[in-house]
């Protein structure tokens, strides 16, 4: 499906017109949880998953068939103020590494049976330092937005998003920042494992970004197109496809959350579709999930990035819905039930 929007405002209308879940098939996979040959509950969150996995896909007894994993690589020119522990040049490096198969992402996608592509954005022409206005154009954002949101397969049955981006965890902190509010050391961690100087020298810079830019205070798609990345928009882009084409959405760490929360403090209820695939070990990741309400489903100290932490979480979605839509009730089975 080609992007049904030119400007932020269309791409704001767009999601708020988006779908509800199917109540018939919410209640139906319900009935069906409370029929299956186990004691009420004796599965905890995973029955809670397949209940909300049915309603989205619209099928009490669904199955996961389909999961896309979409890669989204983007250049920062920020990282010109030294925010990084690496060079920018890595973000390339590591989108031939991902296109060759060598990275972590590969391998948890191939284990997950999930369909995995990597889309760099004009890694050669890095967005503005936004400590000395936006970061992006209306026209640039939106490029963006429409890259994540095209990325989307038809046949898609469950999204993960994820990024890299060299200085990106400095633009999803000031995006953080600007759509939570707080201090600039509240959303400021260490990314790639930069030193107290370093983190000092990051949150200044998230602090300076806020400064130059304050219209992104008011709006959250205006605090995307002024701090964020292209990989930030085009993760954004893609998870609001989703919403609109009812597909369950995993999401990731820090960064792909920060981006995610743009759509849902734009229009309420836009991350109704996702679950927080983990907590990562980056400070900031376990508040914004709080802010959002959304509670992890793994926590393993993770800090990678790359859609790795919601794409290890495919698994434990898809163990939910076979249980589900697997196991045999207590009529099918000859078993009395209570």
């Amino acid at each position: 499906m080609t992007a049904p929007f030119s400007t932020l405002a269309e791409f704001r209308s767009a999601l708020a017109a988006a779908p509800a879940p199917s109540e018939a098939a919410r209640q139906g996979a319900e009935a069906r949880n409370g029929q299956l040959t186990k004691p009420p509950g004796a599965l905890g969150r995973l029955e809670d998953l397949a209940i909300w996995y049915a309603g989205w896909r619209g099928d009490a007894r669904p199955r996961i068939d389909a999961p896309q994993v979409l890669v989204f690589a983007g250049n920062h020119g920020v990282t010109a103020r030294g925010v990084s522990a690496f060079p920018a040049e890595v973000t390339a490096q590591m989108v031939a590494n991902f296109e060759a198969g060598g990275a972590a992402i590969n391998q948890l996608s191939q284990a997950a049976g999930a369909r995995m592509q990597v889309h760099p954005l004009d890694l050669d022409r890095p967005t503005a330092d936004f400590t000395q206005g936006p970061a992006m154009s209306e026209a640039e954002v939106v490029a963006a937005l429409a890259t994540g949101w095209d990325a989307v397969d038809d046949g898609t049955d469950l999204l993960v998003t994820g990024e890299m981006g060299i200085g990106n965890t400095t633009s999803a902190a000031a995006v953080a920042l600007a759509v939570f509010g707080g201090a600039p050391g509240d959303w400021t961690g260490r990314g790639t494992g930069v030193d107290d100087a370093g983190l000092a020298l990051k949150t200044r810079v998230v602090a300076e970004g806020l400064a130059a830019n304050p219209g992104a205070t008011r709006d959250p798609l205006e605090a995307l197109r002024c701090l964020g990345g292209r990989e930030l928009a085009a993760m954004a882009g893609a998870i609001a496809r989703a919403r609109v084409a009812r597909i369950p959405v995993i999401l990731d760490g820090f960064i792909c959350t920060a981006a995610a929360a743009t759509l849902e403090i734009a229009v309420p209820g836009a991350l109704d579709h996702a679950v927080a695939g983990h907590v990562s070990a980056e400070a900031a990741h376990a508040p914004i999930l709080k802010r959002l309400g959304k509670a992890p489903l793994l926590a393993l100290n993770m800090r990678l990035g790359e859609g790795s932490g919601a794409a290890l979480a495919i698994n434990l979605l898809k163990a939910s819905i076979a249980c589900h839509s697997g196991m045999a009730t207590f009529a099918e089975a000859g078993v009395s039930g209570s």
